[in-house]
């Protein structure tokens, strides 16, 4: 991986980007997208992703699908249930700090399988369990506030996204850019059938 500087300039900047890219996700017209050999050699001098993705590791919702983007624009980081331990942040840590990626998305989604095991309880095998524990306390909190039945699964998932943005706001790189104005973090939850990504800035 390169030590190469972005060229967004701006966490405004990078969130209009992907916003356009859902857009024409969405709406079936992607853009045109160099990815031959002239691609991957230009690349082979560095990397310049504008934006950096915390997200489920689910089949359905490849990022850089969803936000319509080229090889080296995004940088992704991807566990079930969007949940991060200190592999994972050290990862995002990487990009905003040597590559100064200036915006970093944690998104969750519809429907995700792994927050669907924390609420539905039950023993989990081998390491799943330790997915599972981290996701029970974004759980309590919906139930705390009031989430049931149904809604139970959608309110946990939109919790687990605020406490995962949580666990990144910890780390010492991280403090230290946000409060130089260098970087935002936002949640953002993807919406299985429409296609549709909606975000919430958090920074």
């Amino acid at each position: 991986m390169s030590m190469s500087s972005n060229l967004t300039a701006s966490w405004e900047a990078a969130l209009q980007k992907l916003i356009e890219g859902n857009n024409r996700f969405t709406s079936g017209k992607p853009a045109d997208k160099e990815l031959g050999a002239g691609r991957r050699e230009e690349l082979l001098k560095g990397q310049n992703p504008f934006a950096v993705i915390v997200s489920c590791s689910d089949s359905r919702i490849p990022p850089e699908l969803l936000f319509d983007q080229a090889l080296g624009d995004i940088f992704v980081v991807r566990t079930a249930g969007n949940v991060v331990d200190t592999i994972a942040i050290g990862s995002v840590e990487y990009a905003v700090e040597h590559l100064h990626t200036p915006l970093v998305v944690v998104m969750g989604h519809e429907n995700c399988g792994a927050v669907k095991a924390a609420v539905d309880g039950g023993e989990a095998e081998g390491s799943i369990g330790a997915i599972i524990d981290k996701i029970e306390p974004s759980l309590a909190r919906a139930k705390a506030a009031g989430a049931t039945g149904a809604q139970l699964y959608e309110a946990a998932a939109d919790e687990n996204i605020m406490a995962t943005i949580r666990d990144l706001q910890k780390s010492p790189i991280i403090q230290r850019l946000l409060a130089s104005g260098n970087l935002t973090l936002a949640g953002a939850k993807y919406h299985l059938g429409s296609g549709e990504v909606v975000f919430n800035i958090s920074k």
